[in-house]
């Protein structure tokens, strides 16, 4: 039994593996690194193969979250029958996503505040423009936090 998760932002440097390496480090911790899978990749291809942003990098390293390995890649056209469930970091990604994929994606497509509809926002703000990296990193932990028992709770689902 296992899942696969994929968080797509636009260029994948910023938001989506901030979300990729909490998401990995709070599984790990689970002990369910070896049945969830966790990748990212971006809507563009600006920074293909480009390590994640410094402030990315600089918010991960204060609280011990590992990146190792992490390179910019693209949303590929056959990432809806490779994942269960792709959670875009913005409404424009997840048109972008739903666009991309075809034919019509077997993987679940969510946006990934709709796990925390109490925010009462519809997008993880991105900090490649506003620069405020702990705003994008308070809300990826508590999403995160979210999408775990989300996730555990679909592989109690599955024969």
């Amino acid at each position: 039994m296992s899942y696969s998760v994929l968080f797509v932002c636009l260029g994948n440097i910023c938001r989506s593996p901030m979300a990729e390496a909490v998401f990995r480090d709070r599984i790990r911790r689970e002990g369910l690194d070896g049945v969830v899978r966790v990748a990212s990749a971006g809507t563009g291809d600006w920074h293909l193969g480009h390590p994640p942003h410094e402030g990315t990098r600089g918010v991960l390293d204060a609280r011990g979250i590992s990146y190792a390995g992490m390179k910019a890649k693209q949303l590929a056209a056959d990432d809806g029958s490779r994942y269960d469930l792709i959670v875009a970091m913005d409404s424009r990604n997840e048109r972008d996503i739903r666009a991309a994929l075809h034919p019509k994606p077997q993987a679940e497509i969510i946006r990934f505040l709709s796990l925390v509809p109490e925010k009462g926002m519809a997008d993880v703000p991105d900090p490649y423009y506003t620069g405020n990296f702990e705003e994008t990193y308070t809300l990826v932990s508590e999403g995160c936090e979210r999408l775990l028992a989300y996730v555990k709770e679909k592989l109690g689902n599955r024969p």
